[in-house]
């Protein structure tokens, strides 16, 4: 199996434009944004075998990509449910 990334462009690539709007317009979706996406390249380094850790320590990390990624959603859901 090859492992990937999980950008959120990538992974509702349907919202994309609502993301980057988002993004450039709502400092707090930019900032659970980056969180996201510096949590989702540790959690790919670590699958890879760049970097050393424990099995507790990777789930814990996978579970909070999972939960930063419902929150981002939910706030792509509300904006364009707002337009």
């Amino acid at each position: 199996m090859a492992l990937e990334k999980h950008s959120l462009l990538k992974e509702f690539p349907d919202h994309h434009h609502t993301i980057r709007h988002l993004k450039m317009n709502d400092n707090h979706f930019a900032k659970l944004f980056d969180e996201y996406h510096e949590l989702d390249h540790e959690v790919y380094r670590i699958e890879t075998g760049e970097e050393a850790t424990d099995d507790t320590y990777l789930e814990n990390q996978k579970l909070k990509r999972v939960q930063l990624k419902d929150a981002l959603f939910q706030m792509v859901q509300r904006e364009e449910a707002a337009q």
